[in-house]
């Protein structure tokens, strides 16, 4: 952050570098004495030049085979293979913000030297990035060196076997002219950014653009350049992408083939695609190769084209296929079909002529468990032992080992059951989309949905910039920059899968700082703030909630504030306003739908249990049906409302809305909670204690009476949230008697309120606020922490929930950026709807 903030970087270390053409001598570096000697020489450079050379085709993952090192005097070729081990010895120079390390195209090498070696970069400049600034028409490193140089370089050797020792001469030579010719090609590019900047401040040239006066053009590539050293390496889910890769070979065989698309396009060459992508991808990790080594797509289309029958005519169309192929090194047709294929050709065949009605994920089972089970024809491995761990095997083993026992129903039907309630809740689509948002000087300002896109576009704020993925160029200034906020979690991008264990199958969003907090800070901490909302699977998503919950008891008991009211009445039985009575809202409600549902079915002492509960809420009189369908609704947050008058086919507007009344309060307050006198310390860091009248602040809050009324039709009430309504029987129960020293709250109903102005007798009231759920305390607890602390409180508040989430999961996925003590302070620009100056603008809706 600092070299984007501040890049000291004395870039006239350049003007001494001239073009030279390389030398009939190299130095290779293969024992660890060579390594420190190669340490020590470059501590004492200003700048050298680096290249990497990967090597994937034999590894599913990839692995950095080579590392070229150039200086004014000599090229260096690092064998990684061999000091891969002691590779680390250069990390010092590497992070010396002091030495400018020159690459082109540095996107995938940075992260390729965290994966390999841990290696961060520091101080860096990327002539790929010098390129974009100047508008180049070309960015390629062959292009620069044609054009810089003179130099043609043969790129196809790029795709070559990097592993072999000792490399070909040819290879040695095409290592070398990518690092050694980098030092001049950078010099001449620094030159011509330092060119337009001198333009610019003499005047504006003919040929500028109205982005050429807008920021330093030498400046902006650097801090481009070292943009790019803010990436992270994650590695990616172990989960199986199959259906993504399918569809994408399908689109391009169709789109690019003449092919009777009627004929190809059916589901059964389609599911033949997805069996044999998810076949291929599980070979490639359990035998540590790549996709295209196993088998490549061409030859993926032509198996599920041809349909062949016996092994000759398998292994003849693959080769055939593969001979076509130009994304295949040329030693690769000797190979073809690889020995994977050889060795698991039955496996091919199976899938070609049998398991029609199968489904992916039960041929993944039935593969994983015949090559990597107790019996497996493949041996278990450090890499793809987690392939066996991760699947449900010892599941099915023990139930084919019990399958008459009871044991194995309960198994069964748990099993089931656990699965419809993933379906019913996990995210139906995905979350990121990982779109991109640019300032107008191409500085990258967030990841978002296409439908933030589509809203800038829509309403001619941005242009599109590119499809794939889809990016937009802002057409205004915005208000801030995130590397400007410290907000470096939002120009990284995320990945659809649970932050603690990475889960991709199956994720819901998860409110690390619980809503009935968050929803009463301020709008600018809050607002498009998506850092404390992650994805998280079922199971880790429980283990988090069980987590939070337990917190928000420490909480209430540290503030003093409970975490919800106990008791409701009716308020038209008023021989019930002087009496400390009533009933639990959630007691009341299960009452009231046995009592409308089963009623008459029920023994009667049972059912005289829940008529006393009932009658209890009503004053003790007698009651009726209606009563009981009365009493059904008091507690319903407006959805669950919504969903009842639906299935009894009656509109909305006929049904009660929650609401306070000061007048009731007023008229019986002298029966209500009397404060306690036990406001003591509130947190750790935030320190002091609630004074008279912060507690009768809060008193006066949760004594409000709920009300139940008769109003137009609920649509009209857009700000009530449903995460602000209890959603589990534990958060309706009475608190534990260490959680607060208020005593029950009652509830009344009156009919003195008009909900479409939100007013209660003159006073505004907070339609967010449900007395049923955690809302009451969460708003007092922040009201609190502002009055005290002000928003540096919220922020502790925060970090404090952080680390709570932090403790209970040890999430491993975490997107870069991600930090317990991030701010997330920001503006609010000309066009946001969360723009004070435009919200007072705006016409009141009626």
């Amino acid at each position: 952050m600092a070299m984007l903030k501040n890049p000291r970087v004395d870039y006239s270390l350049f003007d001494e570098i001239s073009v030279a053409g390389m030398s009939n001598s190299h130095v290779w570096v293969e024992s660890e004495s060579q390594l420190r000697e190669l340490v020590d020489i470059l501590s004492e450079e200003k700048v050298f030049a680096v290249d990497t050379e990967q090597h994937g085709l034999r590894s599913f993952l990839g692995f950095t085979a080579l590392v070229q090192i150039s200086t004014q005097k000599e090229d260096y070729l690092i064998d990684t293979i061999a000091l891969h081990d002691a590779f680390h010895m250069l990390q010092s120079v590497f992070s010396d913000p002091n030495v400018i390390k020159v690459f082109h195209g540095a996107d995938s090498d940075v992260l390729w030297l965290q994966r390999d070696f841990h290696i961060y970069v520091v101080n860096l400049f990327d002539t790929a990035k010098a390129c974009e600034v100047l508008s180049k028409p070309h960015k390629s490193l062959a292009y620069l060196l044609q054009n810089y140089c003179g130099v043609t370089t043969n790129k196809l050797l790029q795709r070559e076997d990097w592993r072999q020792r000792p490399l070909p001469e040819e290879m040695v030579e095409y290592a070398r002219s990518d690092s050694h010719y980098l030092l001049y090609i950078a010099r001449c590019l620094i030159k011509e950014l330092e060119a337009k900047d001198k333009d610019k401040d003499i005047g504006q040239p003919k040929d500028s653009t109205p982005l050429d006066v807008r920021f330093h053009f030498l400046p902006e590539a650097s801090r481009r350049s070292n943009t790019i050293s803010l990436q992270l390496f994650s590695k990616e889910s172990d989960a199986f992408p199959t259906e993504s890769v399918a569809s994408s070979i399908i689109s391009r065989y169709l789109n690019t083939q003449a092919v009777d698309v009627s004929k190809f396009s059916g589901p059964q060459f389609q599911n033949q695609i997805r069996k044999l992508c998810a076949w291929r991808d599980l070979m490639a990790r359990i035998h540590d190769e790549s996709l295209r080594y196993v088998l490549s797509d061409q030859a993926i289309v032509a198996l599920a084209e041809k349909k062949p029958i016996s092994e000759r005519e398998i292994y003849t169309i693959i080769s055939a296929a593969d001979e076509d192929n130009d994304s295949l090194p040329s030693s690769f047709s000797a190979i073809s079909p690889s020995p994977v294929i050889c060795s698991h050709w039955d496996d091919v065949h199976c899938l070609l002529t049998e398991g029609q009605n199968n489904s992916v994920d039960d041929i993944l089972r039935m593969l994983l468990h015949k090559h990597l089970g107790p019996n497996g024809s493949c041996s278990l491995s450090t890499f793809n032992y987690n392939l066996l761990s991760g699947s449900n095997l010892k599941l099915a083993n023990g139930l084919m080992s019990m399958q008459n026992g009871v044991r194995s129903g309960k198994l069964v039907t748990r099993k089931a059951s656990r699965e419809l309630f993933v379906q019913k809740f996990s995210c139906k689509a995905p979350v990121y989309h990982n779109c991109k948002i640019y300032a107008s000087d191409g500085r990258l300002l967030c990841y978002c949905d296409h439908k933030k896109l589509e809203w800038y576009i829509s309403r001619n704020l941005a242009k599109l910039m590119d499809d794939n993925p889809q990016a937009v160029m802002l057409l205004f200034e915005p208000k801030g920059r995130p590397e400007d906020e410290d907000n470096e979690f939002y120009i990284q991008s995320k990945r659809n899968l649970c932050v603690s264990c990475g889960e991709s199958k199956h994720y819901l969003r998860y409110r690390i700082i619980p809503s009935c907090y968050r929803m009463h800070f301020p709008e600018h901490l809050k607002s498009h703030r998506s850092h404390d909302i992650v994805l998280l699977c079922v199971d880790c998503h429980e283990v988090a909630h069980a987590a939070a919950e337990k917190y928000k008891k420490q909480v209430a008991t540290e503030f003093h504030i409970p975490l919800y009211v106990t008791k409701v009445v009716d308020s038209e039985t008023p021989e019930l306003q002087d009496q400390k009575v009533g009933v639990s809202p959630l007691q009341l409600h299960t009452a009231a739908m046995a009592l409308l549902r089963h009623g008459p079915r029920m023994p009667s002492k049972r059912r005289d249990e829940l008529m006393e509960i009932v009658r209890t809420y009503y004053g003790g009189r007698e009651i009726s049906h209606e009563d009981l369908e009365t009493a059904l609704q008091v507690g319903m947050s407006p959805q669950k409302r919504r969903k009842f008058d639906k299935k009894r086919g009656v509109s909305c507007k006929h049904f009660p809305l929650s609401t306070c009344s000061d007048e009731v309060l007023e008229d019986n307050s002298a029966n209500m909670v009397e404060p306690s006198n036990h406001y003591s310390a509130v947190t750790s860091g935030l320190g002091g204690s609630m004074d008279a009248t912060d507690q009768a602040s809060y008193v006066q809050l949760v004594n409000q009476p709920e009300t139940y009324v008769k109003t137009p039709s609920l649509s009209s009430v857009k700000d009530i949230s449903e995460d602000t309504f209890a959603t589990n029987g534990e958060s309706m129960t009475p608190a534990t008697s260490g959680t607060s020293d208020v005593k029950d709250v009652i509830l009344l109903n009156t009919e003195n309120i008009n909900p479409l102005q939100a007013t209660v007798d003159g006073k505004k009231y907070n339609s967010k606020v449900s007395l049923l759920g955690h809302g009451p305390h969460g708003k007092t607890v922040v009201d609190y922490l502002l009055k005290q602390h002000g928003e540096e409180g919220i922020h502790e508040f925060c970090q404090r929930w952080r680390q709570v989430f932090i403790d209970a999961l040890h999430p491993r996925y975490l997107p870069g950026g991600w930090d317990v003590k991030h701010s997330g302070r920001r503006g609010f620009g000309e066009f946001s709807v969360y723009n004070p100056a435009k919200k007072a603008s705006d016409p009141i809706q009626g």
